[in-house]
């Protein structure tokens, strides 16, 4: 059967946000080492402004360039520190810890191959593992786990997951996946609605005008404040709530004796063009909200996080300053969030380019030193012992010179 690979993927950009797909099986090799490792991958979709989610203190270009939008080691509220370079902003106060016991590694300047910034593009990259987009039907983590002998199903897992939406390109391919909704749904963001409408004024331009005019009704209501008290502060709470019982409930299901080893989860909302409130406001709301499925994961895989490895990725970054709208447009190099009891953690991974303007990409954005495939092959090899020669060919394809990053785990 054939069909439009791209417009099927815009479709489950928006569909599978906070669905939880995971392999029925367990990894053979690992087994046979005495190993029961688990993986999960988190997709941030919109773009993640890496520089206010981790921002460079130590670079004396830093407060120049944000102003008083960028984080700092004295400020109200007061970034946390990482290391004597980078500090963690203090929406993420578990992340922080987990940094400091030695449970978390943060890779910064990091992107994949893509160098243009359109979302549906970007993120076929991100879950393709291709150099380009609409070159593939099937994902990195789904050929990465076709590669693998298992050592045999998950006990119990038909019963464990319903179906949910379609999948998303990552877990999409020739390895069989096993989906999970979660009851709760996603409160619809700002920037949900306008892709929404965008993808539909092409396909569907009476539906388009329909969430159209129910958007227009929604801001009118804001402004008037029909919707009732703290409208904002209960949107946060939902966003909290969804994110962590998604986490939580895959944590749940990957920590069973007889349940799944690898899994794949996506939440959107990421796209912070306007207000993007990095200190207290909308991006400080995501991220805190970020932090608190984190903790849920590691709450919920009890005995099984110290085989745990999450990692947390984005399509691109955003504009190193800040626009006229006090939020950053789409950019380049981003941050990737490794947590887990399984890793060697406690550092920032960073071949620093700097924030001179020279050397920002293209003049206006963070300039990426580090592929993330470098750091997808390092978890994949250590982790689940996935070969080289499979790595370069086949679930990242022509990247023979992008090598595996090593020493992200404590037993490699």
């Amino acid at each position: 059967m054939t069909f439009d690979l791209h417009a099927a993927t815009r479709r489950e950009l928006l569909l599978a946000s906070g669905t939880l797909f995971a392999w029925a099986y367990l990894p053979k090799v690992a087994r046979a080492e005495g190993r029961d490792p688990r993986l999960l991958v988190i997709v941030l979709r919109g773009a993640l402004d890496g520089l206010a989610a981790v921002a460079p203190v130590g670079d004396p270009d830093w407060v120049g360039l944000r102003g008083d939008k960028a984080l700092t080691l004295d400020g109200k509220p007061a970034a946390l520190p990482l290391d004597a370079f980078f500090a963690l902003n203090p929406a993420m106060p578990n992340l922080h810890r987990l940094y400091k016991s030695g449970a978390a590694t943060i890779v910064h300047a990091t992107a994949t191959p893509y160098r243009e910034r359109s979302h549906f593009d970007g993120q076929d990259v991100l879950e393709s593992g291709l150099g380009k987009p609409g070159a593939a039907d099937t994902g990195w983590l789904n050929r990465a786990l076709a590669s693998l002998q298992p050592a045999g199903r998950a006990g119990g897992a038909r019963e464990a997951f319903a179906i949910g939406p379609i999948a998303p390109l990552v877990v999409r391919g020739p390895a069989p996946v096993l989906s999970w909704t979660p009851r709760r749904l996603p409160p619809a963001s700002d920037d949900t609605l306008t892709r929404l409408i965008e993808l539909y004024r092409h396909t569907d331009p009476v539906l388009a005008r329909v969430l159209e005019e129910r958007t227009g009704l929604a801001t009118i209501a804001r402004a008037g404040d029909m919707d009732g008290e703290q409208p904002r502060a209960a949107g946060a709470g939902q966003v909290r709530a969804y994110f962590a019982e998604s986490a939580g409930t895959a944590a749940e299901f990957l920590a069973r004796a007889d349940g799944p080893r690898i899994g794949a989860l996506a939440f959107d909302g990421w796209d912070t063009h306007a207000a993007e409130g990095v200190m207290s406001g909308r991006l400080a709301m995501l991220l805190g909200a970020l932090d608190g499925a984190i903790a849920a994961i590691e709450t919920e895989m009890k005995d099984a996080w110290r085989e745990t490895v999450v990692a947390v990725v984005t399509e691109f970054g955003r504009t190193a300053r800040i626009n006229g709208t006090d939020g950053t447009d789409h950019g380049t190099a981003t941050v990737a969030l490794i947590v887990g009891g399984a890793l060697k953690g406690g550092r920032v991974v960073a071949d620093w380019p700097g924030l001179k303007p020279v050397k920002l990409h293209e003049g206006r954005d963070l300039k990426p030193t580090t592929d993330l495939r470098a750091v997808l092959k390092g978890l994949l090899k250590d982790h689940l012992r996935v070969d080289d020669t499979v790595l370069a060919s086949k679930v990242f394809p022509d990247s023979a010179a992008v090598k595996p990053m090593t020493g992200l785990l404590l037993q490699a």
